[in-house]
């Protein structure tokens, strides 16, 4: 038994899909050859760094529980994994981050130029994977999630520095930026079982839910997290000028004082004050705040997939959202 296949068993969400797991690991490694030595190492580089996989997972759990019985979505789950990975090298660079997954960032390590470049591939190489499934829904679900997580990207850029960000405003950048890929990722899942179309926009809106309250809980833990355990920077938002809700939230509801300091914070970037905004966004209430908007948004995930019929890969999706809002990492 690999390596692969015993730490998905280890895991009560992927036990089911173990060995799908593995069948997605050996298609990445395929895919991710190229001819240029750079390309496999950076590539190589921030695919072997792990991570939690919930996109390519959320693929498989949807394809199983609706009875798809063939090896395309481990093509499709791959594909995923491709644009996610594209985008963290994207947004490392964008963000001038230099620690992701408990360890240098790419960017850090071969700069900046060579790691948008690698990110490219990573999108080319994907669309070339879609295309060869001769499937145009999946092409236009994966097409359609590639544009709007650039607007979010960008959305999120006009954001930066901006102390009178709102909460919808801010929750249009996540649901473009992050909840848009964990949508047609169970999209694809259910599309390629073959579900109709009311059931593929309710497993949209679980993916897009589960995105949302994954979401928020990062952002809980960039300022009540472990950098060891959440494998990067506690603070980085604040660095980098990032107007996340728990600092919208203290914007709307604390004190003066406590206000005033965000402002400054937020428009200077000034992590030196990291300490005084932590008690802030604690003592006001917004960290418990924005925990509860993520337990409300796993609910309207665990809701969206009420109908779909009782399997351990139903199971499996539930402890999904039960995860995302009581991680730690």
């Amino acid at each position: 038994m690999s390596a692969a296949i015993q730490t998905a068993q280890q895991n009560p969400i992927t036990r089911t899909i173990a060995a799908d797991m593995e069948a997605v690991n050996l298609v990445i490694r395929q895919r991710l050859h190229s001819d240029v030595a750079l390309v496999n190492q950076i590539a190589e580089y921030i695919i072997s760094a792990g991570g939690k996989r919930i996109r390519p997972v959320l693929v498989l759990l949807l394809a199983n529980a609706y009875g798809y019985r063939g090896a395309a979505h481990h093509e499709l789950a791959a594909v995923v994994e491709f644009i996610h990975t594209a985008t963290l090298l994207h947004d490392d660079v964008v963000d001038e981050s230099s620690m992701r997954r408990g360890r240098q960032t790419a960017n850090a390590l071969f700069g900046n130029a060579a790691s948008v470049l690698v990110g490219d591939f990573l999108y080319s190489r994907a669309f070339e994977m879609m295309t060869s499934l001769d499937e145009m829904r999946v092409m236009e679900i994966l097409s359609r999630a590639t544009t709007v997580i650039a607007e979010g990207e960008v959305l999120q850029l006009l954001n930066m520095h901006d102390p009178d960000v709102t909460r919808e405003s801010y929750l249009t950048v996540i649901r473009s930026k992050t909840a848009k890929l964990f949508e047609a990722a169970a999209e694809l899942g259910a599309l390629i079982a073959g579900a109709n179309d009311t059931q593929i926009e309710a497993a949209g809106e679980f993916g897009r839910s589960l995105g949302t309250a994954f979401q928020l809980i990062d952002d809980v833990l960039d300022y009540a997290g472990d950098a060891s355990e959440i494998g990067k920077n506690v603070g980085d938002d604040l660095r980098e000028g990032k107007p996340t809700l728990p600092l919208i939230y203290v914007m709307e509801n604390g004190t003066p004082e406590q206000r005033a300091l965000i402002r400054s914070c937020i428009e200077t970037g000034d992590e030196t004050h990291f300490d005084a905004v932590l008690s802030a966004v604690s003592s006001s209430g917004a960290l418990d705040y924005t925990r509860r908007e993520a337990d409300i948004a796993a609910e309207r995930a665990k809701a969206a997939i009420a109908d779909l019929p009782d399997s351990e890969y139903k199971q499996s999706l539930l402890q999904l959202c039960s995860f995302a809002v009581d991680r730690n990492h």
